[in-house]
């Protein structure tokens, strides 16, 4: 057994199992949600989840240690279960050279220039046939979830008469670098084929050449987990002490992932170009997540950067305890005055979500899917250039109260779109409707679903939402 994030991973790669008696965590009771999301709401998953009850489904990803998919599902997992859809969890048991490989694919397709070299994909394939002959799936499910691209091959072996195979793909996928890649859309094209249907994050990734029915779901957030849940002043004045912040002189913050899309250079141009005019510390606040080799990389890049600032606060959160984690990134992110995420690339940014739930104003940038959360001027800002966002920072930190209410619009904004119930109803309606043969890929190849208005498809390459 493998210790990770305050449970243990089973030798086989099983984080969470009914079946095996294996359930190291929990969420909290549905009734608990009510006071957040209204009884309608909630009516309307319960009447959802009961088509889909006894349904046993297994999910396959590639981490349960950092990253927002494994965010979500040690949320979603016990979830689905305590609706009564039997759901198990499952992650790849890779070598470096695979998590290296499936890096670079990642990044590819994301826009990197390149290609996914013979010895990338023997990498790849030769830990995805590994899984394979060691039994990954080891009784038989109704529906497999995957999650993202490292496991997406995995049906290729895998698959079996009568299963359900759904693909989630939560990156910022870059439909024409893709489509102009050949060996990267055959190779994607090959994989995706033994897959029932594809969901997607945003109506702009979605590739529409594909031979699958297509779903448009966000992720969300679980608003009643350690890392989304009130805190009292005392709670967070405890995780700065330790980490020698004063709580005294206003705070800029990024927490994230140590990723090269995550847009830190940015962060940092931004808050030396305040700090000259304001009094300010700037957090850069993350852990190194179990897939991403290039994490180290990044972070001691990072380190070299701001050596010389004491203002700057680089902390690289331990992942040993994921309850102690969630809540230290709780506090870091409530006892910030202003939150920065100006990506680059974004497949979604729950770490946007969080800060836009404890009504903190966010500046990100116009990138992936940031705007489906943030609305210019609204709910928040675009980053522009460091010169024109620390002013709107800068404004920020001299006029509380309009902080304060484009911090209250982004939460209810988030309320009303990005939590966890809401959203898992969308996901077991699209279960509900492959499983049931009602979409098929036979008949349903074209179709694209989306159960919330999120955006004009003619206009999805502006990002543009009803």
């Amino acid at each position: 057994m493998t210790k990770v994030n305050n449970s243990t991973v089973l030798a086989d790669g099983t984080v969470y199992s009914k079946r095996k008696n294996f359930c190291p965590f929990s969420t909290s009771p549905l009734e608990d949600y009510v006071p957040i999301l209204g009884e309608e709401r909630i009516e309307r998953l319960q009447k959802i989840a009961q088509r889909v009850k006894g349904l046993k489904m297994i999910t396959l990803n590639a981490t349960a240690q950092g990253g927002g998919v494994a965010e979500m599902l040690y949320s979603a997992i016990p979830f689905l279960n305590m609706l009564g859809v039997v759901t198990e969890w499952k992650v790849i048991c890779g070598t470096k050279e695979y998590f290296e490989a499936t890096k670079e694919l990642h990044n590819l397709l994301q826009g990197k220039e390149g290609s996914f070299s013979p010895e990338l994909r023997q990498a790849y394939l030769g830990t995805l046939e590994e899984c394979a002959r060691q039994n990954l799936i080891d009784y038989e499910p109704d529906v497999i979830d995957v999650q993202d691209p490292q496991p997406l091959g995995l049906s290729h072996y895998l698959r079996r008469p009568g299963a359900t195979w759904l693909w989630r793909c939560h990156i910022d996928m870059d439909r024409e670098t893709i489509e102009a890649n050949p060996d990267l859309w055959d190779l994607l094209t090959d994989w995706a084929e033994h897959y029932d249907a594809v969901i997607f994050s945003a109506a702009q990734y979605i590739l529409p050449r594909w031979p699958l029915p297509k779903f448009i779901i966000p992720p969300f957030i679980d608003p009643l987990s350690e890392k989304n849940k009130e805190l009292s002043q005392v709670e967070i004045d405890r995780v700065l002490t330790k980490y020698r912040i004063d709580p005294k002189v206003p705070i800029i913050a990024q927490i994230s992932r140590f990723d090269p899309w995550k847009g830190i250079d940015r962060t940092i141009a931004t808050y030396r170009r305040v700090r000259k005019e304001k009094e300010c510390q700037l957090i850069l606040a993350g852990g190194l997540a179990g897939d991403d080799p290039e994490g180290e990389r990044i972070l001691a890049r990072v380190y070299e950067d701001t050596k010389n600032d004491e203002d700057i606060h680089v902390l690289n959160l331990s992942l040993d305890d994921r309850l102690e984690n969630s809540r230290e990134v709780n506090a870091l992110q409530r006892a910030a005055r202003v939150i920065m995420q100006p990506s680059t690339k974004e497949g979604f940014g729950l770490v946007i979500t969080e800060a836009l739930w404890k009504g903190k104003p966010v500046i990100g940038a116009d990138a992936g899917a940031i705007p489906l959360q943030i609305r210019d001027g609204d709910t928040g800002y675009f980053y522009q250039t460091s010169r024109k966002t620390a002013k709107k920072i800068i404004y920020l930190l001299e006029k509380p109260k309009a902080a304060e209410a484009m911090g209250k619009r982004g939460r209810d904004y988030v309320g009303q779109r990005f939590l966890l119930p809401d959203r898992i109803a969308d996901y077991l309606m699209a279960i509900n409707m492959v499983v049931s043969g009602a979409i098929n890929k036979e008949a349903n190849a074209d179709i694209i679903i989306s159960f919330s208005p999120w955006f004009k498809l003619s206009k999805r390459k502006r990002n543009q939402s009803l």
